[in-house]
């Protein structure tokens, strides 16, 4: 009996992992639909058509359009990124370590795991670094 409640402070339920586990997948299909929104912006999807307008306006709009193209491109890179850390969490909750802090090996709050189901360091080891 001692064992079974030493490892339920180590590890989430199937219950709260399966809670995890649908908000995970929440925000990634969020997060790959703004990826895909970026991406689109950058190859000039939403292109306003500019071709017919005078060449002064035309020069303007072109230096705020490479502006505009490397702003999305950084987005673009920052939601990649996010999308990875999201596939890496549903990967820990497969494996069972989904939740646990990989310096300590305590528990990451359920608070702190609901604002960023992706974290691997828990409130104290992230202070600390």
């Amino acid at each position: 009996m001692a064992v079974a409640k030493t490892q339920r402070k180590n590890k989430y339920s199937k219950k709260e992992l399966v809670e995890f586990k649908t908000l995970i997948l929440t925000k990634l299909e969020k997060a790959k639909y703004e990826y895909e929104v970026f991406k689109g912006n950058i190859s000039g999807h939403d292109n306003h058509g500019t071709d017919d307008t005078s060449p002064t306006f035309k020069v303007l709009e072109e230096g705020s359009e490479v502006l505009s193209k490397e702003e999305n491109a950084q987005l673009a890179m920052r939601q990649k990124k996010f999308i990875e850390h999201l596939g890496n969490a549903l990967i820990r909750i497969e494996n069972g370590t989904y939740g646990i802090c990989r310096v300590t090996g305590k528990l990451i709050s359920k608070e702190r795991l609901k604002a960023v189901p992706h974290a691997t360091l828990s409130i104290d080891a992230k202070k600390a670094q």
